[in-house]
């Protein structure tokens, strides 16, 4: 990492406080280290630059583009504030060596963020990353304006979000959808998602409402990430004029949550479990299904019944997009929201998985409460809570040790039967609950994951992995 720049790649890409690290300086520092990674690839010397809502990001992923086009790339630069999945998209449909996505997903909004896409349309790996983190401040950042020697303009600015939107169509059965008389409420939480329905719906039956749809770089004053908290207004809306599903996306559209008709929330979990009990009885789908070890074990169970084989990943997405390329994968995803869909791009996508909602309503033919009855009738009631602490990071590894070579022999009533310590430790016990502790990449943060057949065993859990967490610091 370059000294004094602040750029350092996380979970999924370089995030920092604005005006703080995130300065236009550092953005074509490392735009520039992207450029001379990307030289060594192959194809057209093409690059997609897409932004969010947040402040500024318009002009920061000029500065990119700017950067990119002064090394010689043709750069297709977003027009407008685009889906990160359309960026994604673009970069596989149009044959680009590499994209950049200038947001900060869930992020507070005093942060932006920079995020890598690799020529497949999935993010950047952790080895492209660290090659581009080496390459940071090794090569002069070029200045030259859009148009080059001979004249031909080298960036285009482009709504890149009509080829996307006929793209996912193609991957529903979007007929039925048009026909189906459905309530759909989207609440974007002043994201990029924002109007995505309603273009895709305009021609249907659908009945669409989206809320806070709004151009706000404060998110109305939240972190715009799909979690119940951040649902209050949506579902007061809700309550008043019911739907039959609300689909909440994050910041940049990649990451979903929802409530029911009435404002209730759902779980990701509830939602990846409908969709993948969708694709097995609906689209008679079969193949490898993909899961971050954090999400709920109900997709353990659907798998065994259906004899359809799981691999289980760390967190991240990266992980995930890794399996998807290696083929025969019916469906990825993660506990945070993220689904990766067959025959589209390694990455996952917000606006599809919403589409996806709608054609299992729209087969299905039954309220969603009654899909979500039959899911615990089949499977058991699975219930999910999560807990974060501050915990100093230089005793984050004692505690995992201790963890993995010395576990409790309980977990509540039940002996532990299994211990995964691939991405922190994960005790599951003979019933099936399990409790989870992993650190934050970048924050002195201690993540504590809990998952059992009830609310209360789901607190007991969690309080059982504080206190031991708080005896190892």
């Amino acid at each position: 990492m370059e000294q004094g720049s602040g750029i350092r790649f996380g979970t999924d890409g370089w995030r920092a406080v604005i005006a703080d690290a995130f300065t236009f300086d550092n953005v074509e520092r490392v735009t520039q280290a992207a450029a001379v990674y990307f030289d060594n690839g192959h194809g057209p010397k093409r690059m997609i630059v897409g932004y969010d809502r947040r402040f500024l990001s318009d002009h920061f992923a000029s500065a990119a583009a700017n950067v990119l086009a002064s090394n010689g790339y043709e750069v297709i630069l977003t027009d407008r504030p685009t889906p990160t999945p359309a960026v994604s998209y673009a970069v596989f449909a149009r044959k680009a060596r590499g994209g950049v996505m200038l947001t900060a997903s869930h992020n507070p909004p005093h942060f932006n963020g920079y995020k890598l896409k690799a020529a497949n349309g999935g993010p950047a790996d952790s080895q492209i990353c660290q090659l581009v983190e080496s390459f940071l401040g090794k090569a002069r950042i070029g200045g030259q304006p859009r148009h080059g020697r001979t004249g031909k303009v080298v960036i285009e600015e482009e709504d890149i979000q009509p080829e996307y939107f006929q793209a996912i169509k193609k991957l529903v059965d979007f007929k039925l959808i048009a026909k189906t008389p459905l309530r759909f409420a989207h609440e974007p939480l002043f994201g990029v998602g924002a109007g995505c329905f309603d273009t895709l719906l305009a021609k249907t039956r659908c009945k669409v409402r989206t809320f806070h749809m709004d151009h706000d770089p404060n998110f109305g004053g939240i972190c715009p990430e799909p979690i119940a908290k951040n649902y209050g207004p949506a579902a007061r809306l809700l309550r008043r004029e019911p739907a039959d599903f609300c689909l909440v996306t994050d910041g940049d559209a990649d990451r979903i949550g929802g409530m029911d008709g009435r404002g209730r929330p759902l779980t990701t979990h509830q939602i990846i479990c409908l969709l993948l009990d969708h694709f097995i009885r609906n689209r008679q789908g079969r193949g490898r299904v993909v899961k971050a070890l954090t999400t709920t074990s109900m997709v353990d169970k659907i798998c065994d019944a259906h004899g359809l084989p799981l691999t289980e990943t760390g967190v991240g997405f990266k992980y995930i997009c890794s399996e998807m390329l290696k083929g025969d994968v019916l469906l990825g995803f993660e506990e945070s929201g993220g689904i990766g869909f067959p025959g589209h791009i390694p990455e996952r996508d917000g606006i599809l998985a919403g589409l996806m909602v709608l054609e299992m309503l729209a087969v299905e033919r039954k309220p969603l409460g009654t899909l979500l009855k039959r899911l615990e009738k089949d499977y058991g009631p699975h219930r999910y809570g999560r807990v974060d602490m501050h915990f100093p990071m230089e005793k984050r590894d004692a505690l995992l040790l201790q963890c993995t070579s010395n576990p409790p022999a309980r977990l509540l009533r039940s002996t532990v039967s299994q211990v995964k310590n691939f991405d922190g430790v994960k005790l599951i016990a003979a019933d099936g609950s399990w409790l989870m502790w992993r650190g934050s990449g970048t924050e002195p943060v201690l993540r504590i994951y809990a998952e059992a057949s009830s609310e209360t065993a789901v607190d007991r859990l969690l309080q059982q992995g504080v206190r031991i967490a708080k005896a190892s610091s």
